[in-house]
């Protein structure tokens, strides 16, 4: 049996809003095992969601670099100890370069841009080393995404808040011409993923683990509530469509329609404007430092804002 801490209490406390006794039982009854826990309280109508709290106190800066011609765009995070140098002129010029450079050399991976020759400065990894001589912090490239726009299709991005999350969203387009129409439209379903943080890009590409465990977690509430099992499979069908709405880039209310369509209906609206079709294939949202909690910020309300 593993033993269970206070840390590991307050850990969980803070991911589920459960309370500190639901916690420690869910803990014990886990073996220790959070992910586990997590889905016990959720199965007991305990925890209102799965998610894992997604900021830690790692600093930096997440900055994109798209082709001219929005055929293919790259994103990149790269940490730094402190917030006070992801700040600086010379760190964020180093970032921009450095995704500027992964997008027009095609570099796929951390590991193939450290050995990469950096223009005439050198490797990048003895570029990198002598950038953290000289500021003084520790740097590290965390990750890299490119995305490349299909035939007749279009890449678009965006950054918010001084390089605090950054998005690229690639689209699939009838012809040139619809691609022309909807790359604003494109940008803006960018500040949408800042936002709302999709998990998926439709149900079509939610893992079938993931269904079945939503599947599990939705009967447990339900036999919860005292419903009777012979309705509860009628009941799923539609418990299923709202974890699609919430979790689905393209189920998700788009944040700046006025008559709630959603990301997908809305992108299709301004594609048959000029008698064309569109279809969202891809996308990708960095945060920095994404996997552990960081307090004090709310991206959401941010974005919003922006886009009203």
């Amino acid at each position: 049996m593993a033993k269970v801490t206070a840390q590991m209490v307050k850990a969980l406390r803070e991911k589920t809003g459960a309370g500190m006794m639901d916690c420690k039982k869910a803990l014990v009854e886990a073996n220790g095992d959070e992910e586990k826990a997590i889905e016990i309280l959720r199965k007991k109508g305990l925890a209102k969601a799965a998610k894992k709290a997604d900021r830690n106190a790692a600093e930096g800066r997440v900055e994109l670099h798209l082709s001219p011609d929005y055929r293919q765009g790259a994103l990149v995070e790269i940490n730094c100890e402190t917030d006070f140098v992801a700040k600086t002129d010379e760190f964020v010029e180093f970032v921009q370069e450095t995704v500027k450079f992964i997008n027009t050399n095609d570099i796929a991976d951390v590991n193939a841009l450290l050995g990469a020759q950096f223009g005439e400065e050198g490797v990048f990894e003895e570029v990198l080393k002598t950038k953290i001589a000289k500021i003084g912090e520790n740097i590290v490239v965390r990750r890299i995404a490119i995305i490349k726009a299909p035939e007749n299709g279009i890449v678009n991005g965006y950054i918010h808040a001084g390089g605090r999350v950054g998005v690229l969203v690639a689209a699939k387009c009838d012809k040139p011409e619809t691609c022309d129409a909807i790359k604003e439209t494109l940008r803006d379903i960018a500040m949408h993923i800042a936002a709302m943080k999709p998990q998926f890009l439709s149900p079509e590409t939610v893992p079938a683990d993931v269904l079945e465990k939503e599947k599990e977690i939705a009967k447990a509430q339900l036999l919860k509530e005292g419903k009777p099992e012979h309705i509860i499979d009628k009941i799923i069908p539609g418990k299923l469509k709202k974890f699609y709405q919430e979790n689905c880039l393209t189920e998700q209310e788009y944040v700046k329609a006025e008559n709630k369509e959603s990301v997908k209906d809305a992108l299709a609206q301004v594609a048959k404007k000029v008698g064309g079709t569109a279809q969202l294939v891809d996308f990708v949202r960095f945060e920095v430092g994404e996997g552990l909690v960081k307090t004090g910020c709310n991206i959401a309300e941010e974005v919003s804002k922006a886009l009203s």
